[in-house]
């Protein structure tokens, strides 16, 4: 698993073409590296060009997809005044690869829980959807935002700094999205009252690679916060009982 601490990082096309979208942006990374460049030509910042590469300003369903695509812009900036080519499209003695779409891993067993082979497919599927199938992101984010508007709000009331909500609200998404993609029938929305009476311990109720993920995802983020573990064990145990039992999504 990845660590979340920012770093300027070009990942491609294809990702960044996705984030764009998402962020609403009408230009792909072909058009937004012309503007780079000709930005830097005139003796502009990467400050002051960014910016006008929204219009309306950018929209992003969480924190987590807002730093990736700065993540991404910086790091094409960063290659722009480096002096380098910087290589968009394979050359014509490369056989130009066809975008693959992600490809969500299959339910996990009801009654065993997702193990860790499940989690860690379900974490690399979301890693790749940027790029590869950014509607599916945003149904999924959308889905959080709306079903989950109470751990939204409990988040909000939290009193967390930027950086240590930043990681908490998105590491309960990770969570979420996992449930949704490998519990057929969904996840229920979570009231209020089952976040105040979660246990902020381990109490044997949630499966354990589940657990094993918040617990190298909260290590990696380095955060000095002892309350983000709190609201994110007790989160991720009401997400858990919020399992729907044999419904339709809806």
């Amino acid at each position: 698993m990845s660590s979340r601490s920012f770093e300027h990082r070009f990942e491609g096309a294809d990702t960044l073409n996705g984030l764009l979208e998402i962020a609403g942006s009408a230009l792909d990374t072909q058009e937004v590296l012309a503007r780079l460049a000709a930005g830097h030509e005139a003796g502009a910042s990467a400050s002051e060009l960014i910016p006008t590469l929204f219009d309306p300003e950018p929209r992003f369903p969480d924190p987590e997809m807002a730093r990736r695509l700065y993540q991404n812009l910086l790091g094409l900036w960063d290659l722009v005044t480096s002096g380098k080519t910087v290589e968009l499209e394979p050359t014509a003695r490369h056989k130009r690869e066809k975008r693959v779409r992600p490809v969500a891993p299959p339910p996990f067993d009801p009654e065993l829980g997702p193990d860790t082979e499940f989690v860690e497919a379900a974490w690399r599927y979301l890693e790749d959807l940027p790029g590869g199938d950014p509607r599916a992101l945003e149904r999924l984010t959308h889905a959080f935002e709306n079903r989950e508007d109470a751990l939204v709000q409990w988040l909000d009331e939290s009193g967390l700094a930027d950086e240590a909500y930043a990681t908490a609200r998105y590491l309960l998404f990770e969570l979420f999205a996992m449930l949704e993609i490998g519990w057929p029938s969904g996840t229920g929305a979570v009231t209020r009252e089952a976040l105040e009476a979660a246990p902020e311990q381990d109490s044997g109720d949630v499966p354990p690679a589940l657990r094993a993920y918040a617990d190298e995802a909260l290590f990696e983020s380095e955060l000095g916060d002892a309350q983000v573990p709190s609201l994110v064990y007790r989160g991720l145990h009401a997400l858990w009982q919020a399992r729907r039992r044999g419904e339709r999504r809806t």
